[in-house]
């Protein structure tokens, strides 16, 4: 990794390795990973942990030897699970002077443009703040149409939302196996391919008793992620210091390369909606000074008019003076909002609004120029 360049990483762990066989949380493993991930932070990487186990651990403390079929069995299992789950993470971090916080989710929040938005911005807020998100489906809550089915896919929608740089999916396996190791012995072990590629399904086997997930939900997550241009490391969490070592460049696990830059894979995202929700007319400042030249978020004060009704986090069009398209993006006001703010500057929203969600009208993440 380059020296003093930031980097964000999603980081997953699952059930298997957070369990022992499904009797209670391996608190020792938990403070292995907690003392890698601050060590990570220490170089410059900044985590989001992704995390499985509140069910398992729910079970554990019911006595309930298998995972049952029935939604609200669940959703009471995850319930009692994620108190000792979350103390865990809470108690190891706490041991570096670093607090964790919990992120539950569902599908929703993530389909939900707005939501997406607001779960974004909470995540990256917690991150500057110095502090560790830790995210988990919201089991007590979600019901079978909304589930992610797994924390694998949960993790890919994650590190797509943040645009990470890398995604580590820490399990059992050491990786994708050219077949199941646990049928053959004469497996080989794919160091690297490309995300989403089709033809590596046929390796995949089924999960484990205690998760949801298999190979081929982290081969979907992986294909997920790479959407933002995010590479996907699937390793074994038990290999010693296997976050350090993936940090170093080693070859540990299984690589699955994105196929496509980060900023050429947002720009393909934003550039594919043909329909926009509003328009917005800027001033030639904005324009030259903000957009073009400086590459930087463009702030209300930079905009003279909105045509067209959006709510926030909705694709708007940016238009130059004369009318040209220049760029298109999520936008974090709604269209009354937007028209209340515009001309001014940032530290006047919330005396307009009575409130302030962003500073920027639409954060250069989110702004393609044309």
């Amino acid at each position: 990794m380059k020296q003093g360049k930031k980097k964000s990483w999603v980081v997953k762990l699952g059930s298997a390795l957070l369990t022992n066989d499904g009797f209670g949380l391996r608190s020792d493993y938990i403070d292995n990973w907690t003392g890698q991930i601050v060590q990570l932070r220490n170089q410059g990487v900044d985590v989001v942990l992704v995390s499985s186990g509140a069910v398992a651990e729910g079970l554990s403390r019911l006595g309930w030897k298998t995972r049952p079929h029935a939604v609200h069995e669940l959703q009471a299992a995850a319930a009692i699970g994620q108190m000792g789950l979350i103390q865990l993470y809470e108690n190891s971090f706490k041991k570096y002077g670093i607090h964790a916080a919990q992120i539950l989710v569902t599908h929703d929040d993530i389909s939900d443009r707005e939501r997406y938005l607001n779960t974004r911005s909470t995540l990256r807020t917690l991150v500057q703040l110095g502090i560790v998100p830790i995210v988990n489906e919201n089991d007590t809550v979600a019901t079978d149409e909304i589930r992610f089915g797994d924390n694998d896919s949960l993790a890919g929608l994650v590190a797509n939302l943040l645009e990470a740089e890398m995604l580590i999916i820490l399990t059992d396996q050491e990786g994708l196996y050219d077949a199941d190791p646990r049928k053959n012995n004469q497996v080989k072990l794919i160091s690297q391919a490309n995300a989403g590629d089709p033809k590596l399904e046929q390796y995949c086997g089924k999960g484990g008793a205690l998760g949801r997930g298999g190979m081929l939900t982290k081969l979907s997550a992986a294909s997920t992620a790479s959407k933002s241009g995010t590479d996907t490391v699937i390793a074994s969490g038990l290999e010693k210091s296997v976050l350090i070592r993936i940090e170093r460049d080693e070859h540990v696990g299984t690589l699955l390369k994105s196929e496509q830059a980060p900023i050429a894979a947002r720009k393909q995202w934003l550039a594919s909606h043909n329909y926009v929700r509003g328009k917005l007319i800027l001033d030639s400042g904005a324009v030259v000074g903000v957009l073009r030249e400086n590459g930087t978020s463009l702030l209300a004060v930079g905009v003279t008019m909105v045509e067209g009704e959006f709510m926030r986090g909705e694709i708007v069009s940016c238009l130059g003076p004369d009318g040209n398209e220049i760029g298109r993006g999520l936008v974090n006001y709604n269209a009354t909002e937007t028209r209340k703010i515009i001309g001014h500057t940032s530290d006047m929203i919330e005396k307009l609004l009575g409130y302030v969600d962003e500073s920027e009208l639409i954060n250069r993440d989110n702004l393609i120029l044309m």
